[in-house]
């Protein structure tokens, strides 16, 4: 069955089926919430939120028009402003990661050293996504995680595909920007250590 023919047969009674358009796109939609939450270091909430994006796409499926937008578009719209909301909800209620009880574990096979430099450039790129704004942000995540084509993400953001290229190459540019310093200060690490100085 299509999602039309699901989306159909659900809404003249047969809300069973809904069980089967949530396995078509719980790893898609889990995933792209877990990274729009990851770059806000909330991605323990990213179960809670995508349960919370499929209880409201069923509770508003009445309304969903096909000739607006693909199911698939719905309902990454919803799961982004859900995250939006919580992320608004959260925005004061930031514990730092000392407080939050989250103790970052290296794999046994991974020196201390290259851990913690690995875990510095995670948290790093993390940093400099989160300081993008919103748009940017979303639009880099679907690109770049979620590997939705252009159309999707405008679709989504309710933006043109230039405009959503657009954003894209502001997001990448402020992220490199962002990097740059912290990169360029490593390389002149090396080059000291390499001539001895």
């Amino acid at each position: 069955m299509t999602d039309s023919q699901l989306i159909m047969e659900i809404k003249q009674g047969n809300v069973e089926l809904y069980s089967e358009l949530m396995r078509r796109y719980q790893r898609k939609i889990m995933a792209f919430v877990y990274h729009m939450l990851k770059s806000s270091g909330m991605e323990l909430m990213a179960e809670d939120i995508c349960s919370e994006t499929f209880y409201k796409a069923f509770r508003s499926l009445h309304s969903f028009r096909e000739v607006d937008a693909s199911f698939s578009t719905w309902l990454y719209t919803i799961a982004r402003n859900t995250v939006l909301s919580e992320l608004r909800k959260q925005r004061g209620a930031n514990l730092p990661l000392e407080e939050s009880g989250i103790i970052p574990i290296a794999p046994p096979e991974v020196a201390p050293e290259q851990a913690i430099l690995r875990n510095e450039k995670v948290r790093m790129v993390r940093e400099a996504i989160n300081n993008l704004p919103e748009k940017q942000r979303s639009a880099l995540i679907l690109r770049e995680y979620d590997q939705l084509d252009y159309q999707e993400i405008a679709d989504i953001l309710g933006q043109s595909v230039s405009s959503v290229k657009s954003l894209l190459f502001r997001a990448r540019s402020s992220v490199k920007l962002q990097l740059e310093p912290y990169f360029a200060e490593q390389v002149f690490e090396g080059i000291e250590w390499m001539t001895g100085r």
